[in-house]
């Protein structure tokens, strides 16, 4: 049990917007990791390593996160001749002008150590005849640096080695639960969280792990997007968690549509399978239904440009010709190298009646990554005091517009043990909230309950999101999204749906669908892997910046009276009681998340942290679009 207690639920309040009622039954921690993908367990791990009493929650089984779908690698400089400097600048260049250089310095500084690591977790890479860790190359990256296993199956094996260390320590975990909602005390400190067991009690019935500390490591929202190749449960529970508490989201906006997803028809909907960009790293050619190499003379690396270039190739092509798809040939590898370096791959083709090894793969980019998400600092601090963010639920500035092929799981890692470290810095072994005082009930005028919407309402979020808000953005389209979205809402407040898994998975998604809409609709350029056809040039001058998003209740601080506080890019509803307060940052480092700190040097626990570069120049402010949607330096 990891020295974690049980008991009643004590005078904790759930903050802010509530999802749920408050919990009936409670667990006690130092720590409570909620995912148990690579940024999870990483950081449950560190924590108990450090002697913190740590509760992982996670929504499916400790072994279903989202990381055993990952198919390529991990990306570190581990090969001879290459060094962090390269992968910082091949960072830097596909997030597009906007990654935090800082946050990259740190990824690429500190990872290859965090991958030495994992192996002694007990994760096996493959191997060369050497007995060196066989590397691959994909997209965007000028050197071999992906580390891999089992051919395609990296994140099978990350996850099991992980898991498999996670239940060596004897660490306490809750499985299929889903957590609802930040538990803050009086102070408006994180104190836990409110989470339902599915399958247990009641239907809406709800506990809490109370805790001091509490890492989001959820993963992704694909499932915002009928097509994705997220799993069923990436829900975007993290960040409409943290929205609901107050904290800020960032960048999210970016989203990243994987270039090379199997085409199963225009109708196909759910998660679809990947086509690892490593396929196309080992020399696989992308082509059209002529058999011609459209991405030559494109761009420099062809087929390996980075992703957000690759799946503007494809629909730019798939435009011109008016076809629903492109082609992947890698038939000159011959049956034994898809049999043995992509097993996995494979397997998925031939269960559709594709047959790589004699014939060209239909694909089509696909929703695939959130490159933005719960803004932290170096430490993985939100700015919500105790609540930290790891992995794709987190935005730390690392991927800038558009991420680098193999860098989340390394992202996952390396900021997961720093959250540890921080966590055994700021929070005392054993001090778990063992008598929550009284109070911390929201307060009058703040966000109040969350209205549910009804399960139906799911598919018709992730169409309206596919068709307005896709690859091809523009203010007509998610003009129309904004306002179907608004119309949803306006049906849950007619008449709220019953609490349950389905409702609300089903109202985290509309909250994370608002939000991106509403940052999408601002950014009115294309950069990265978000592409505006009615602005379709890169514009450094207004828009070399991040967008930050918060939750605020209609009518506080700030909110224009006619307006509820909307913005340009919001969807202009005050139904729930709640608008969204969109900023804009002075350049491409994202503020510090501690207060009057701007990623403030690390003490001697972080001295595996590189030193500070300099800040990039403030950028004119872009002009604001409404009383709520400023940009404020």
């Amino acid at each position: 049990m990891s020295g974690a207690g049980t008991g009643g639920a004590g005078g904790i309040g759930v903050a802010g917007t509530a999802l749920s009622s408050p919990p009936s039954w409670a667990v006690r921690a130092d720590v409570v990791v909620v995912g148990s993908g690579v940024a999870g367990l990483t950081a449950a791990l560190r924590c108990a390593a450090a002697g913190l009493a740590t509760v992982i929650v996670t929504k499916a089984l400790l072994d279903d996160g989202s990381t055993r779908w990952a198919q390529g690698g991990i990306a570190a400089a581990l090969g001879a001749g290459d060094t962090p400097e390269q992968h910082l600048a091949d960072t830097l260049v596909a997030g597009a002008g906007l990654c935090d250089e800082r946050a990259v310095r740190i990824l690429v500084t500190e990872g290859p150590d965090a991958v030495r690591r994992l192996i002694a977790d007990g994760a096996r890479f493959d191997t060369a005849a050497s007995g060196e860790i066989a590397l691959t190359r994909e997209g965007g990256h000028h050197r071999r640096r992906i580390a891999h296993a089992g051919g395609d199956a990296t994140g099978a094996e990350i996850s099991r080695a992980l898991v498999e260390a996670v239940r060596r320590a004897g660490i306490e975990t809750i499985e299929h639960a889903l957590v609802l909602d930040l538990l803050k005390d009086p102070a408006g400190r994180a104190a836990g969280v409110s989470l339902h067991v599915m399958g247990e009690g009641r239907h809406d019935g709800v506990g809490a792990v109370h805790a001091p500390a509490v890492v989001l490591a959820t993963g992704g929202m694909g499932q915002v997007f009928a097509a994705t190749t997220n799993p069923a449960v990436s829900t975007g529970d993290g960040v409409a968690l943290a929205l609901r508490a107050g904290a800020e989201v960032a960048d999210l906006e970016f989203v990243q549509f994987h270039p090379t997803v199997l085409h199963l028809g225009p109708e196909a909907e759910g998660q679809q399978p990947l086509i690892s960009e490593a396929v196309r790293g080992e020399g696989a050619h992308l082509v059209d239904a002529a058999g011609v190499r459209f991405m030559l003379g494109r761009h420099e690396l062809a087929e390996l440009a980075p992703r957000d270039i690759v799946a503007k190739g494809i629909m730019r092509r798939m435009r011109e010709q008016d076809a629903p798809h492109m082609f992947l040939d890698g038939r000159h590898f011959g049956a034994a190298m898809w049999r043995e370096r992509f097993p996995t791959i494979l397997a998925a083709c031939r269960a559709h009646g594709i047959d790589p090894v004699t014939e060209p793969v239909p694909v089509s980019p696909a929703a695939h990554y959130a490159s933005g998400g719960v803004r932290t600092d170096e430490h993985g601090r939100t700015t919500v005091p105790g609540l930290y963010a790891c992995g794709e639920v987190a935005c730390t500035g690392v991927h800038g517009a558009n991420r680098l092929a193999s860098n989340s799981l390394l992202e996952g890692l390396v900021f997961a043990e720093r959250i540890a470290r921080r966590v055994r810095r700021e929070h005392r072994v054993g001090h778990r909230g063992e008598h929550p005082v009284a109070g911390a009930a929201p307060a009058a005028g703040d966000r109040p309950a969350q209205r549910l919407l009804p399960p139906e309402a799911r598919p018709e979020i992730q169409r309206i999101m596919s068709r307005g808000a896709g690859v091809l953005r523009s203010a007509a389209g998610l003009d129309r999204a904004a306002a179907e979205l608004d119309e949803l809402a306006g049906r849950a407040g007619d008449k709220p749906a019953e609490p349950g898994t389905e409702s609300w998975e089903t109202t985290n998604l509309h909250l994370v669908a608002r939000v991106l809409v509403a940052a999408a609709r601002e950014r009115e350029e294309t950069r990265g892997c978000h592409w505006r056809e009615d602005f379709p040039e890169r514009d450094d001058a207004r828009w070399r910046r991040h967008l930050t998003v918060r939750l605020r209740a209609a009518g506080g601080p700030g909110s224009a009276p006619g307006h509820g506080g909307d913005v340009k890019g919001g969807s202009g509803s005050r139904r729930g009681g709640s608008t969204l307060d969109l900023r804009a940052t002075d350049g491409t480092g994202l503020p510090g998340t501690a207060p009057g700190a701007v990623f403030p040097v690390s003490p001697a626990a972080d001295t595996a942290a590189p030193p500070a570069t300099a800040a990039p120049p403030a950028h004119p402010a872009p002009p604001t679009s409404s009383a709520q949607g400023e940009a404020h330096p």
